[in-house]
């Protein structure tokens, strides 16, 4: 099954998302969340809001009900300047994150046959 693959690439990518967001109190840090095929992502979360995750997917989050401004942090406001933590972190393990989807999903069908 792909699943574990699907996991395992959601919290690598994930780690980078956690480390490039500002930490002035940690509640944004917190927020950031991977939710597995057929859970609910967090209310409020960005991007997207509450949804459930599509089989043989895995959503990586920022945001829930105490934590409501990760777009402002993202794209920055008139008052305050863009501090992109969510989408550089989240393309930074893209490349490993395929490669071992794509070698999961290969197995799976090679064991199928």
């Amino acid at each position: 099954t792909v699943r574990p693959a699907l996991l395992q690439s959601g919290y690598e990518r994930a780690e980078p998302t956690e480390s490039l967001a500002p930490e002035d109190t940690g509640d944004l840090v917190g927020s950031i969340a991977v939710t597995p095929p057929g859970q609910t992502t967090p209310p409020y979360s960005q991007p997207g809001g509450a949804q459930v995750v599509p089989e043989n997917q895995v959503a990586i989050t920022t945001g829930n009900t105490d934590v409501r401004y990760p777009h402002l942090v993202e794209y920055g406001t008139a008052h305050a300047p863009a501090q992109p933590f969510f989408w550089p972190g989240f393309r930074r393990a893209r490349k490993r994150a395929e490669n071992r989807i794509k070698r999961a999903i290969s197995k799976a069908i090679r064991v199928a046959r």
